[in-house]
């Protein structure tokens, strides 16, 4: 086995399930909390957060020496936005709205250079080196399965030379099952989808992951074999810690 050429990589590579953190909005601080906390990655939204490019080479280069993984989520396989935040020093991307073989195709293509891809070079982060084989070897790229037509293609899409696993979205999954998205790992229908996703991808000898939500779902989720799961964004992080502090703090003074 070769040795991992980024954090993300090192984290997988471990055995047990590598546990992640997600951020919405532009912040210095969530990305190093996350990693003080013990979670191996975190992930920054450029599909449904409020995150530019500027933001998250921001944030990339604050964590540049601190030991957590970094993950990217952005809406389609456009090659010219997973190219800047991989010139930024992206450890992985995870590509929404994948629902077929050659979308995800695209998206693998995006992350390598000619002639086996269409990325194209300009490393923003000395400490990436000029090397385009080392940039490409450090890079791990995610088809995100969050839809009835990717489940239906899904053997063709886990086919896909170069992809580093799938990515489930439990929440877009269950509305594209008919089913309410609120609790979806626990929902029959939605569970069942969700371990086929898995099963399907592992046999492919594919990194399996999911956007869990909570510590309760990420425990089942890891008992089912995925690999690397999302806990809670850092608004829900914010949220459980305050609101302990405001418990302890009234019960000592009974207001």
């Amino acid at each position: 086995m070769s040795t991992p050429d980024s954090n993300l990589q090192r984290a997988l590579s471990c055995g047990g399930p590598a546990w992640g953190g997600w951020l919405t909005g532009p912040t210095w601080l969530g990305p190093v909390e996350f990693a003080r906390a013990g979670y191996d990655y975190v992930g920054f939204d450029a599909q449904h957060g409020y995150l530019d490019d500027a933001d998250i080479a921001g944030a990339l280069r604050n964590v540049e020496q601190v030991p957590i993984g970094t993950v990217v989520r952005l809406p389609d396989a456009g090659a010219a936005p997973i190219g800047r935040v991989l010139d930024a020093g992206a450890d992985a991307v995870v590509i929404a709205m994948i629902e077929s073989a050659e979308q995800a195709a695209a998206a693998v293509a995006a992350t390598r250079y000619p002639p086996a891809g269409v990325r194209s070079f300009g490393p923003l982060r000395a400490g990436l080196g000029l090397d385009p084989r080392a940039h490409e070897s450090r890079v791990s790229v995610f088809a995100m399965i969050k839809t009835a037509a990717a489940l239906s293609d899904l053997d063709r899409i886990c086919a896909v030379d170069g992809l580093t696993g799938i990515y489930v979205g439990p929440a877009d999954l269950a509305i594209s099952l008919g089913a309410d998205p609120v609790g979806a790992t626990r929902q029959p229908q939605v569970l069942d989808a969700i371990v086929r996703a898995h099963r399907t991808a592992a046999d492919a000898g594919l990194v399996t992951g999911i956007h869990a939500g909570d510590g309760r779902a990420g425990r089942a989720m890891a008992e089912l074999g995925f690999q690397m799961i999302t806990l809670a964004a850092e608004s829900q992080a914010l949220r459980r810690g305050a609101a302990e502090y405001l418990r302890e703090a009234r019960e000592v003074t009974g207001k």
